[in-house]
């Protein structure tokens, strides 16, 4: 049987041509807010990793160009400098660059959950953040050699950081996204934003999977390759959080243009975020990231301005129609077109 990728569903949404914009292209503004800050773009670059060893180089570009762009920036998970404090340099630099720039730290749920608030507050510290994501990667802990899958007490711990936290709490997913039932649950323990960091984009299974095979671990890839399409499509997600939570909302998860920025904030996102396809971009400086994330606003902007969307606030109220799996997903999952409506969302009656 021929293996069927899963995708990130934005394929199926399709933002509705306005003819009749009635607003001049130069009369779009891309300002977006998010947790008490305003921001040139409703983007956020989102979490990169390189390793231990290009940290420095990814961490260096990226803030720059949140620096230069009043982009928001995602560092790469912190674990490895928080387990060895040689590495602390590579993670305070990202301060040194961007002085002004919203920072967001990342730590993993069973750190946090072994850890408790004294490691999320180091590692806020350590850069700081302006507000800290942590991480939900039960999957990829699962299949990590060193992975530790004790997600036993991660809802506790979360509770207890949103008491104690002086920055804002963003919780993520890293490639699976995020349902409905675990928005609610994660709303009701403080969480200040959701990042669905849905599927169809980097498969980290697929990675595990490779990274097994190349230390002779049949096993490993075997188990990686069963599950590297698990997840919840980020289209569907983001719906699926919008409808469970009024909580600000990242759409990530194979973003890869300035119209699936588009299409995210249009299904309910506050920001899109991008993670892919700034890391070459990242590895050769910042200026190159900053053209990169310069393309993509280009792409925001004429979509936002051929759905007749002058503001981004607009653009969450733009039509939209959804066909294909995305509207099966919807539908099964109980979200019907007389409910998505109030949302000026169309789930076609026929989707194939």
């Amino acid at each position: 049987m021929e293996h069927v990728k899963l995708k990130t569903g934005f394929d199926d949404v399709h933002l509705v041509h306005s003819c009749l914009p009635e607003l001049d292209l130069d009369d779009v503004s891309l300002e977006a807010e998010f947790l008490g800050r305003r921001f040139a773009a409703p983007i956020i670059m989102s979490a990169l990793t390189g390793g231990p060893e290009l940290a420095s180089i990814i961490n260096r570009s990226l803030a720059e160009a949140a620096q230069r762009l009043n982009i928001p920036l995602e560092i790469g998970s912190q674990r490895p400098a928080l387990e060895d404090p040689s590495l602390k340099p590579a993670f305070k630099e990202v301060r040194a660059v961007a002085p002004q720039a919203f920072i967001v730290a990342n730590v993993g749920a069973v750190q946090v959950a072994k850890g408790g608030f004294s490691l999320v507050k180091e590692a806020v510290d350590m850069i700081e953040a302006d507000a800290v994501a942590v991480h939900l990667n039960p999957l990829q802990e699962a299949l990590q050699p060193e992975g530790r899958a004790g997600f036993k007490g991660v809802l506790e711990a979360l509770r207890e950081l949103s008491r104690l936290l002086d920055v804002p709490l963003i919780v993520k997913e890293v490639g699976c996204g995020v349902a409905r039932e675990e928005a609610t649950l994660l709303e009701q323990a403080g969480a200040s934003a959701i990042d669905v960091a849905g599927g169809g984009g980097t498969s980290w299974a697929a990675i595990e999977a490779y990274r097994a095979l190349s230390v002779g671990d049949e096993g490993g890839f075997s188990l990686g390759t069963t599950f590297r399409d698990w997840g919840i499509p980020t289209a569907v997600s983001i719906v699926e959080v919008r409808e469970a939570t009024r909580l600000p909302i990242i759409g990530s998860g194979g973003v890869r243009s300035g119209l699936d920025a588009a299409k995210a904030i249009a299904l309910g996102a506050d920001l899109a975020g991008m993670a892919l396809p700034l890391l070459k971009p990242a590895l050769v400086g910042a200026w190159a990231v900053v053209e990169a994330l310069e393309r993509v606003m280009k792409e925001l902007r004429l979509a936002m301005f051929l759905t007749g969307s002058r503001s981004v606030e607009a653009l969450k109220g733009a039509r939209v129609v959804l066909t294909g799996l995305t509207a099966e997903w919807l539908k099964a999952r109980g979200l019907k077109a007389s409910k998505l409506a109030s949302r000026r969302l169309a789930v076609a009656k026929d989707s194939h």
